[in-house]
């Protein structure tokens, strides 16, 4: 089911939540809603749920008006961050409840649990209480309980945000191999930007109430069109008002051409990866990127002096239009 929303803007108090928020998500896709706290992520997801109303605007789910719609006639599925499962009700009770209350039959809900709890890897734990699992296996058991009914939506809260970073990186690749299988049309909430560009085909950028750009992970990292998008979308260096990307920067083995001494101030290896922090001339302190083969082979230490050629840098004008890259002579 597509997912339209025009011109939705929301108030709490004197706090603008949603500022005349437009935005199209094509059935069967996987979106991600990204911004720091505060940027109107959660209440634009809760406006499509149909659990906050509105001041202005509309929303359209499958091409019907939803706008004042209750959220229970929507068909939309929901997942929060912090998901409380019935503590009396085994694995099994807990994904049946939704059909449960619809008063399905128990052939059919037998037959539809079955088939989540194998969809979602639990099928060896249905008899478990929620006290019995661990954090993953709640998570997975609760996007199965929003799955029973087969909504037409789902819609994610953070749902991997109370996790640990082994446990999400492992739930991203689930989620992502999940939604090939069912295609249901879903979004999710983040500020994770790696989880928002593993995970995602589409990635809506939102801050301060306001979509900056909506593209795909590729199209935000390398067309940024403002300097929040630059800066929130991966690692950046800031030098005055331009920007360049840590992986951009070349340490090279001998001076020439556009090149200048810098100071390696620190190195940090993070597997295949090498960040180097640079002070240059001047004093101004930016970030490399290097493999651990190009590390190893340039001997990085600390307090070591060399070469590097800095490219063009990416300017953006106070309306937010990139200009033409600013010379490299940083």
């Amino acid at each position: 089911m597509a997912i339209e929303v025009d011109s939705v803007s929301k108030r709490f108090g004197t706090f603008e939540a949603l500022h005349g928020v437009s935005l199209t998500v094509t059935d069967g896709a996987l979106t991600a809603l990204l911004g720091p706290s505060g940027s109107g992520k959660s209440t634009l997801l809760r406006v499509i749920a149909g659990l906050e109303a509105p001041d202005t605007g509309s929303v359209r789910i499958g091409g019907q008006e939803m706008t004042d719609a209750p959220a229970r006639s929507r068909g939309v599925g929901f997942v929060f961050q912090h998901y409380a499962p019935f503590k009396h009700m085994t694995v099994r009770n807990n994904i049946a409840f939704g059909l449960s209350v619809r008063k399905r039959a128990k052939a059919e809900i037998d037959e539809r649990v079955a088939e989540l709890l194998k969809l979602v890897r639990l099928d060896g734990l249905a008899g478990r209480y929620p006290s019995q699992l661990s954090g993953g296996q709640l998570q997975r058991m609760a996007l199965a309980r929003a799955l029973a009914v087969r909504p037409k939506v789902l819609l994610l809260d953070e749902p991997f945000g109370a996790l640990d970073a082994n446990v999400r990186a492992e739930l991203r690749e689930w989620l992502r191999r999940l939604h090939d299988e069912i295609h249901v049309t879903t979004i999710f909430v983040t500020h994770d930007q790696e989880e928002a560009m593993e995970v995602a085909e589409q990635i809506v950028v939102m801050n301060a109430g306001r979509i900056e750009q909506t593209g795909t992970p590729r199209e935000l990292y390398e067309h940024p069109i403002s300097e929040f998008v630059m800066s929130f979308i991966g690692p950046v260096n800031r030098i005055g008002n331009a920007y360049l990307r840590p992986h951009d920067v070349q340490i090279v083995p001998e001076p020439g051409g556009n090149t200048t001494e810098a100071l390696v101030k620190r190195v940090v290896h993070l597997g295949f990866e090498v960040r180097v922090q640079l002070t240059l001339p001047d004093g101004r302190e930016i970030s490399a990127q290097v493999t651990r083969a190009a590390a190893h082979e340039l001997e990085l230490a600390e307090g070591q002096i060399l070469t590097v050629r800095l490219p063009a840098a990416r300017v953006f004008t106070p309306a937010s239009e990139p200009v033409a890259p600013a010379p490299s002579t940083l």
